[in-house]
């Protein structure tokens, strides 16, 4: 495959003939190269001074990557409809499609029902669509916490190790990552998933505690842990778009 850099923008053209062009931006805060997808296109960033062919050598290594991703968002057919306060709308939660609707009460809420979630919010009131969205991703969290923290229980005596800490936090094209100090972070789109595939990301991550790479060693540390793995891995990559995007829609812009 060929690349060629053209202003801000990298081409990549892969062995399959498709071209792809790439946003780069240096970033003064990068530590190290970063490649991001979002229904805007994709982007890599770099700390200053990363020469070109580092650069291009980056992008080549993880194109299977990018055309997957990419793939992916084109799944997403037409923009979902804005959330608009005291207008009810259905949306994913823990792979059910559920109620959402308002209620006007005393101070700021949220309600969990067998229909779906009532935000209440009292009126009038200025800022009543960012409150409401704060409301919504506080559930969200709670309820990839819950989840967690029972599986959690499970894993680590399998493994003999555990995370330092757990973040949760909306991801633009990651469900989850490890960091160098053993802190899991995990998307917070996933609590909308199925809880099966919650709980595939959380194995795939807590694994990485004995495994840093994606070798053999690590699937089958992975299978081990969580045998079900294939399906739920699949599943994020038909319908991870769609996901994310019904979080944008939720809680408002998202970043890694």
């Amino acid at each position: 495959m060929a690349q060629h850099l053209e202003g801000d923008w990298l081409e990549l053209s892969t062995a399959g003939g498709r071209l792809i062009r790439v946003l780069k931006a240096a970033h003064p805060r990068a530590r190290r190269l970063r490649l991001t997808v979002t229904p805007k296109g994709a982007r890599v960033t770099y700390p200053h001074g990363t020469h070109p062919a580092q650069v291009s050598a980056f992008l080549r290594s993880h194109a299977e990557w990018l055309e997957l991703k990419l793939d992916e968002l084109n799944l997403m057919v037409k923009p979902l409809p804005p959330l608009r306060l005291g207008y009810p709308c259905t949306f994913p939660l823990r792979g059910e499609l559920v109620e959402l609707d308002w209620a006007e009460g005393s101070y700021p809420k949220i309600e969990s029902h067998a229909e779906g979630l009532t935000l209440v919010i009292p009126r009038p009131h200025t800022r009543a669509l960012p409150i409401a969205r704060g409301l919504l991703a506080s559930h969200l969290e709670a309820q990839i916490r819950r989840d967690v923290s029972r599986w959690m229980a499970g894993y680590v005596p399998q493994l003999g190790l555990a995370p330092t800490s757990l973040r949760i936090r909306p991801m633009k094209s990651l469900w989850g990552s490890l960091d160098t100090r053993d802190r899991i972070n995990l998307d917070l789109a996933l609590a909308l998933a199925p809880p099966a595939a919650l709980r595939y990301v959380l194995a795939h991550e807590l694994c990485h505690l004995k495994v840093r790479n994606h070798s053999p060693r690590f699937w089958t540390q992975v299978e081990n842990l969580f045998p079900d793995w294939r399906e739920q891995r699949a599943w994020l990559r038909q319908q991870g778009a769609v996901l994310k995007a019904e979080l944008d829609r939720l809680i408002g812009d998202v970043a890694d």
